[in-house]
């Protein structure tokens, strides 16, 4: 479904911001946050872009900031030879545009001007340090990327800071941020103090920010992490953390499972890194006050965020306005069927047997119509199972899990009548 109007694209003198075709073709953001330091390259200013590369270093640029006010040395070390690494790819694959952008650490560290400066030299990159209600807009507005119709409040934690921004009607309203990233609450050595701190935090971030929680977005490694492991806790058949929603109070009783189990033992579950999982713990506590204090009637898992912000801040406003998961069939099509185009020719044709239907469910409808013959390379004896599995696991926005299965089925049963033992656990009540 199409959405209405958006903000205008901002940031006139940023390297993606006109739209001339030559300069759209492959984009790389890289993002300097207070814990890890990662380059992604969008092959294209598509509504649902691809991701040609993406690479993460955990480097805790940010640890022991709020004692030392400087930026860690180590850190600093691994943070500028990644970004050596990232430049010298960057040059290997012709970019068309490259965004740097650094975040909370980097912000709010004395040394953090030198650090850029030494990055600039030695790299020739150039880091724009965002500031947090920048950082915020950001994050809301990879939300929008993925859920162009989103409604409710989007929580970035990063290392060193948690934003919070409201976003309605396509545009992103109040933001603020705080100091509530892991590393920051790492060095606030007593339980108790720790808490009062978050539930204070938590609590300005609340009155600064004060949009209907119809639904909460999370974003960041620190919530992703918890949410995989949600899903191995509940056994949760479809591995796909973007779109996914766990009900709050089940989501709570997680976040007390993980702060008692050992590290080790839940890196064992999901293969998530020790360091990831380290700060793991900390981060429960924000998530647990925030669910407390604003009451969300859902929550959602998002995939984007700062670095799809990024992008999508930049993109034409009729881009913007365009269907991600349609447009993503779209390509789709264009790439891999035998008659890039026949299905939109399909999907009118079947108009009449849809006529009725709401607009959500004639937008599946359309995207089977486009996918119908994507698949038809592959193995008669599997392709009913890649026509299912290339949509419940595709890299796809704009679509939730109920939606994955609706389509991955629509699509199997183009070539098999009933679904395979292997998807049996994706239908469980």
């Amino acid at each position: 479904m199409r959405t209405g109007t958006h903000a205008q694209a901002e940031g006139s003198g940023s390297v993606a911001a006109e739209t001339d075709k030559a300069r759209l073709r492959r984009i790389g953001v890289i993002d300097v946050g207070s814990n890890s330091v990662r380059l992604v390259v969008f092959d294209g200013m598509a509504r649902s872009p691809a991701y040609f590369y993406n690479e993460k270093v955990l480097c805790g640029l940010g640890a022991g900031l709020g004692s030392t006010g400087r930026l860690s040395p180590k850190g600093w070390r691994s943070a500028l030879a990644a970004l050596h690494r990232y430049a010298a790819l960057a040059g290997r694959m012709e970019l068309s545009g490259m965004i740097a952008v650094a975040t909370a650490a980097v912000r709010e560290a004395r040394d953090g001007p030198d650090f850029c400066a030494q990055v600039e030299r030695e790299t020739g990159l150039q880091l724009h340090v965002a500031s947090g209600s920048e950082e915020a807009q950001l994050s809301a507005k990879g939300v929008l990327l993925g859920w162009p119709a989103a409604e409710g409040l989007v929580c970035d934690m990063g290392g060193s800071s948690m934003e919070l921004a409201h976003v309605s009607g396509g545009q992103v309203h109040d933001r603020a941020t705080a100091p509530l990233g892991p590393l920051k609450l790492a060095e606030i050595a007593d339980g108790e103090k720790r808490a009062r701190f978050v539930r204070k935090q938590v609590k300005a971030l609340r009155r600064a920010v004060a949009g209907e929680p119809r639904r909460l977005f999370l974003v960041g490694g620190s919530w992703r992490a918890i949410a995989r492991l949600d899903m191995e806790r509940r056994g949760y058949p479809l591995k796909v953390l973007h779109g996914y929603e766990p009900p709050a109070a089940q989501l709570l009783e997680t976040l007390a499972w993980i702060r008692a189990r050992d590290p080790a033992e839940l890196s064992a579950l999901t293969g998530t890194s020790m360091a990831r999982l380290s700060l793991v713990p900390l981060a429960t506590l924000a998530l647990e006050e925030l669910i407390a204090r604003i009451e969300p009637g859902r929550i959602a898992v998002s995939a984007y965020g700062l670095r799809e912000g990024l992008l999508y801040r930049q993109m034409p406003e009729a881009v913007r306005r365009l269907d991600p998961l349609i447009e993503a069939c779209r390509h789709m099509e264009a790439a891999a069927s035998r008659m890039p185009g026949f299905g939109d020719t399909l999907f009118d044709w079947l108009g009449a047997l849809y006529a009725g239907r709401s607009p959500a469910e004639l937008r599946l409808v359309h995207a089977a119509c486009l996918l119908h013959d994507a698949n038809w390379r592959a193995h008669p004896d599997y392709r009913a199972e890649l026509c299912f599995d290339s949509v419940t696991r595709g890299n796809v926005g704009g679509i939730d899990h109920p939606d994955r299965v609706f389509l991955g089925l629509a699509l199997l049963n183009r070539y098999k009548a009933t679904a395979p033992d292997t998807t049996a656990t994706l239908f469980r009540g």
